[in-house]
């Protein structure tokens, strides 16, 4: 009988080991009766990280502009919710258990340098364990200035090197979508990211980047592998249009017009700072959508509290597993949790 082979799947590396228990960052099963082994990829994923640096924030840099309502936000919310500590804790054992980390934006909570700096540094750590993927939320592009200098690109660039370059548009946030094929899944990364005027906080991907998902997903390499889309902002959204227009995804409708064609597959998302699950139904098959919470949040309810989620895929693309670990603010640690199933993910 050959050895089974066991491999870290972010990477496609494979060598023989006549050993089967589960490698750091991989996992393998062994189905009962038989000499078949299955092995998966698991993908953890965080959101809405909101770096603070509040002693070096620089009032030239916040007076006159969206980023006074940010710090306003900050001083009276934020600052008392968002635990440094926690954020360490989940990275860190995030990044002991998956594959892959993918980060589904809000890196930062005013998009100042310093915070870009900070969260890029903590991100950079993470990568020395396993791989990560980033896309930009809403904080990570406060103002026309900060997405006209390309800010974001500038300091997180290393995390969204597609294998399908050029398939990629050249947007202010970078090159999207980011395709990264790896096992059996394709990772693609979307940017909702826009400035917007003070009080508003919706995304918007515009038909460019929605043209080039669709180009995306005719190609054969990606055809092949199970879909894992990343996006910041809710890609399905009861709310009323007033609000949607205000928080949501203003072109939802037409990301979800184009993942119809899709089988199967996850879209990851956050913005909302609650973890949830809910389905996308398609002509082919349905989806699972599912939101993480913050990763630095310090909440009494455990749907909202930090953690991370972590996803199982197996080799021929079915999803095995889906769970939350959530901070225990007694213990320290980290629980694993299931995560609720919503009709609606808002």
């Amino acid at each position: 009988m050959l050895a089974p082979c066991t491999c870290r799947a972010v990477q496609g590396l494979c060598s023989t080991d006549s050993a089967r228990d589960t490698l750091p960052g991989g996992v393998q099963k062994v189905l009962a009766g038989t000499e078949t082994l299955i092995r998966m990829i698991r993908i953890a994923h965080v959101s809405d990280l909101h770096v603070l640096s509040r002693t070096a924030a620089e009032w030239r840099r916040i007076v006159f502009n969206k980023r006074l309502t940010g710090y306003a936000n900050l001083m009276l919310h934020r600052g008392r919710v968002h635990r440094r500590e926690y954020l360490l804790a989940v990275l860190s054992d995030a990044a002991k258990q998956a594959d892959h980390l993918v980060v589904t934006g809000d890196v930062t909570n005013l998009s100042l340098e310093h915070e870009y700096e900070e969260a890029a540094a903590l991100l950079t750590e993470v990568s020395r364990r396993t791989e990560v993927t980033v896309v930009p939320g809403n904080h990570d592009i406060y103002l026309p200035s900060t997405h006209r200098e390309r800010r974001f690109p500038h300091h997180f660039d290393r995390f969204v090197r597609s294998d399908l370059p050029t398939l990629a548009r050249d947007l202010p946030a970078g090159r999207f979508p980011c395709v990264k094929l790896r096992g059996g899944v394709a990772i693609i990364a979307l940017s909702s990211a826009v400035p917007r005027p003070p009080f508003i906080a919706a995304g918007y991907l515009g038909h460019e980047q929605l043209e080039a998902l669709n180009t995306v997903l005719d190609h054969p390499e990606v055809q092949r592998r199970t879909p894992i889309v990343l996006v910041h902002h809710p890609p399905i959204d009861t709310r009323s249009r007033l609000v949607r227009l205000r928080d949501g995804l203003v072109d939802a409708a037409a990301l979800r017009s184009i993942l119809g064609r899709l089988a199967h597959g996850l879209v990851l998302f956050g913005h909302l700072h609650v973890r949830v699950r809910c389905r996308l139904r398609t002509p082919a098959g349905m989806l699972d959508v599912i939101g993480a919470s913050g990763a630095a949040l310090d909440h009494p309810d455990p749907s909202v509290r930090a953690g991370f989620n972590s996803y199982e895929i197996q080799d021929d693309g079915s999803l095995a597993s889906v769970e939350a670990h959530v901070i225990d603010p007694q213990r320290g640690n980290l629980q694993t949790m299931a995560i609720a199933d919503a009709p609606g993910c808002v």
